[in-house]
């Protein structure tokens, strides 16, 4: 999938590295470029494909993005959906709709992975032992194959 060269795959993987680097939490990105059904409902279908409520700590994040679609969606799991305010995903939501308005779609992701890494700093802070529970690497989903990295 072209929709990001692989500079620009380096440096979302940084980012997600970068925010992981001061919290136990895990933050993923997952991108295709066609969503056949509710944002929401396909964002919670990858998180669950890609295992992230499975963490320890069930405090993972997933940033899905359907790129044709112009749609995109937030799911974070249980650990830190029963802390963050209310209004944080959605919060969150507007930074990134503001970089994806003028097309920056890079920008706009790398802007919810701070904010995401921000709160799970706060909330679940790294502890000595921690170690990374799930790759930083982008997830590109081609319909017609399975989920694959």
């Amino acid at each position: 999938m072209d929709i990001f060269n692989s500079e620009e795959q380096e440096q979302l993987a940084h980012a997600i590295g970068l925010a992981e680097a001061r919290t136990s939490g895990e933050i993923r990105v997952c991108v295709e470029r066609r969503c056949k059904q509710d944002v929401l409902i396909r964002a919670q279908e990858c998180f669950f494909h890609l295992g992230m409520h499975q963490t320890a700590l069930r405090n993972g994040v997933l940033l899905y993005l359907s790129t044709d679609d112009h749609q995109f969606a937030i799911i974070g799991d249980q650990g830190i959906d029963s802390k963050v305010a209310n209004d944080f995903w959605d919060l969150t939501k507007e930074k990134m709709l503001s970089h994806f308005k003028s097309g920056d779609l890079l920008k706009g992701l790398i802007t919810g992975i701070a904010c995401a890494g921000e709160q799970l700093q706060h909330l679940f802070p790294r502890a000595h032992d921690d170690v990374n529970e799930l790759p930083n690497d982008i997830v590109f989903i081609d319909r017609h194959h399975t989920l694959n990295s």
